[in-house]
């Protein structure tokens, strides 16, 4: 059965676009490397230097393929700047037989939902969100519990979450894309990442609790994760995985370079419907 979510007027969001929202925050810092990591380095200081790295990340691109809560097997591509604040992500899922993609382009989160989603809007294929609805829009498409809330976040906040970890572990050295890589794994649980978020400066801590949030209305508590670091000690790939009680939860990340040059426009306004607008119509009648 394909799922979906009804907004005002009559447009549904389905498959892949409720997997495009869930994950338009992304998930881990990137570099290229040609060795892998020192040898010398214990576990627990290679992640902490991984998730150090993380920071000083302005703009990745990144392939991602796994599963999702509420949207089954997903896969895709995406790329991202911090600053300015933009993102494009094009995307399958196996509960939707068409590509989706979404923009976001400063305060507005673009979403194409293809051929069907025309059909409904006299041709139009793009749908807006921009930021002075985003809270009542979200609200109509339960875009919330979809991860649209966390749609402006830094990608990279999650490479930090293996340092709340007790139990890092080295498991080998593995060739990813061509890279010499480290390859880690630990468990942590959203209680003990969130003692470990005390630390840090605000803005870091703020992000950081996005992201727990937004696994949390996944119905994650405890994550299984495993991190890949190149020689350069950045985050080449990761993976992350949990029984969320809504489905499986097993997404890899795999970057294809960071702090390179992206540019993302947003749709041509002849193609786009503006949802704020949209439900404006619908409540003046009624």
């Amino acid at each position: 059965m394909r799922s979906s979510v009804r907004v005002s007027g009559g447009l549904k969001v389905t498959g892949a676009g409720l997997a495009a929202l869930l994950l338009a925050a992304g998930a881990v810092g990137c570099s290229k490397g040609s060795d892998e990591q020192s040898p010398a380095m214990t576990p627990a200081a290679a992640v902490a230097k991984a998730a150090k790295n993380s920071e000083d990340i302005t703009s990745l691109r990144y392939r991602m393929d796994g599963k999702m809560p509420g949207a089954g097997s997903v896969n895709g591509e995406a790329a991202m700047s911090m600053k300015p604040l933009a993102m494009s992500m094009k995307m399958t899922s196996s509960q939707s037989p068409d590509p989706v993609e979404i923009r976001l382009v400063g305060q507005a989160l673009y979403i194409n939902g293809g051929a069907e989603a025309a059909k409904e809007m006299d041709g139009k294929s793009w749908m807006k969100l921009g930021s002075a609805a985003l809270g009542d829009a979200a609200k109509d498409l339960n875009a919330d519990s979809m991860g649209a809330a966390q749609a402006d976040q830094n990608p990279a906040t999650e490479s930090t979450f293996l340092t709340g970890s007790k139990d890092v572990k080295k498991v080998g050295t593995e060739t990813v894309d061509g890279v010499k890589t480290t390859h880690y794994k630990g468990t942590v649980t959203l209680a003990e990442l969130r003692k470990a978020m005390k630390s840090g400066d605000k803005e870091t801590r703020e992000r950081r609790e996005k992201s727990l949030q937004q696994y949390e209305k996944m119905g994650a508590d405890k994550l299984t994760m495993d991190m890949w670091i190149d020689g350069s000690d950045h985050t080449k790939r990761f993976r992350m995985n949990s029984d969320t009680g809504n489905g499986p939860l097993d997404m890899t990340i795999t970057f294809l370079d960071y702090n390179k040059p992206v540019t993302v426009k947003a749709p041509p306004a002849a193609q786009t419907v503006d949802l704020a607008q949209m439900m404006k119509d619908a409540q003046s009648q009624g």
